[in-house]
């Protein structure tokens, strides 16, 4: 039986509405994963999570293989029992934290050669290696070993990057296929800003039927129209029924629009790191909380938000929080963006069962274009 049902599309848009059932949960998508780098979705305990209604989240290999090490957390009996999380989990490959270093790696056919940003210590990873390490952590989505192009990349650098991560998919799924396990092993499509090679890294990865498909190497740093069409690209070349994960996005509104192109999953740290930065997310857009115009205002920062801080706390106290420092203040905030995230996406639910998607989209976007008067969040 597939671990991915779809339950509605839109007659509309490219918007899908679906289940994915995995080891650990039950998750209705269009979803939305928190970032928990370490183990820990910064500012928010395990019991918050689950009382905002996510289901799952994402853990990062890089930086858990350096801190506390995957066979200190396979002692523990897993990621999930170590952080004591009992809904699923996924764990990216750890790819583009090591691409990201720049000066302290070297990319060879056989995997990428790193030296820590902690200790300057030596590391090596192959994709054989990157899924032995996810396998200890025991997330129930494990991410295949990929080269993420940064952007600008020339054409011919962008297309060898490809092409390895096509090759690196081959064996990670050989490896993966021969552990028996029941993670699953989702492929990653590459091809930069290009749209040939967009469509031929879809349609390789498609062709190695792994149970769910990401669009990678997108929110690196290109403008926002390229991203958009990085999806326009990729999407027509991947199968109906598997899950489509975007990583790395984003605001709402990229969400809301990728939505419309037909992708299912979403991560990205912004909801966590803007909220710890002073920036909230409202159904009109962000806020700036350190902003004078808080500073005797007693009602919520958002009118229409439900979630527990709207309910209790005014701006005027959360703008104090900020100016004084307090740990109080990321707190809150960060439980209010992800709040906001998790309200946005049971609503996108809720208007693909309805078949009114297209209206949905539209009228959100125009709300979030009232106010936003938030510090630009970057991609």
């Amino acid at each position: 039986m597939s671990p991915f049902t779809l339950t509605h599309r839109s007659s509309e848009t490219g918007a899908r509405r679906g289940v994915l059932r995995l080891p650990h949960a039950t998750v209705q998508t269009p979803v939305f994963m928190p970032v928990g780098t370490l183990g820990t979705v910064k500012a928010m305990t395990q019991e918050e999570l689950s009382d905002l209604g996510f289901r799952l989240i994402l853990g990062n290999t890089y930086h858990l293989y350096l801190r506390p090490g995957h066979e200190l957390v396979r002692r523990a009996g897993g990621l999930h029992r170590f952080i004591s999380w009992d809904g699923a989990m996924l764990t990216d490959s750890g790819g583009f934290q090591v691409f990201s270093l720049q000066d302290l790696r070297k990319i060879s056919e056989e995997g990428a050669a790193f030296k820590s940003h902690l200790d300057g210590s030596e590391h090596f990873f192959s994709p054989e290696r990157s899924l032995e390490v996810q396998h200890a952590l025991g997330a129930d989505i494990v991410m295949a070993f990929d080269e993420c192009p940064p952007y600008p990349c020339p054409l011919d650098l962008t297309r060898e990057a490809t092409e390895r991560t096509h090759r690196w998919l081959a064996r990670c799924k050989t490896y993966h296929d021969a552990q028996g396990t029941d993670q699953l092993l989702f492929g990653i499509a590459q091809g930069g800003v290009y749209e040939d090679l967009r469509a031929e890294s879809a349609q390789f990865v498609a062709s190695l039927d792994t149970p769910g498909i990401a669009v990678g190497g997108v929110s690196v740093g290109e403008p926002p129209d390229l991203m958009r069409a990085a999806i326009a690209w990729s999407v027509p070349h991947l199968p109906e029924h598997k899950p489509r994960y975007l990583m790395g996005v984003g605001t709402p509104q990229d969400i809301l629009d990728a939505v419309a192109r037909g992708i299912d999953m979403f991560d990205c740290v912004l909801p966590t790191r803007l909220g710890r930065n002073g920036t909230l997310y409202t159904t009109r857009g962000r806020v700036n909380i350190k902003g004078a115009r808080f500073a005797e205002d007693f009602g919520p920062v958002d009118p229409d938000c439900p979630c527990a801080v709207c309910r209790r706390y005014s701006a005027a106290y959360l703008r104090h929080l900020y100016k004084c420092n307090e740990i109080l203040a990321s707190r809150l905030a960060t439980y209010h963006n992800l709040a906001h995230y998790a309200y946005l996406m049971a609503g996108i639910r809720a208007a693909i069962e309805a078949n009114a998607y297209a209206a949905f989209h539209a009228r959100a976007l125009a709300r979030y274009a009232e106010g936003d008067d938030g510090d630009d969040p970057g991609r």
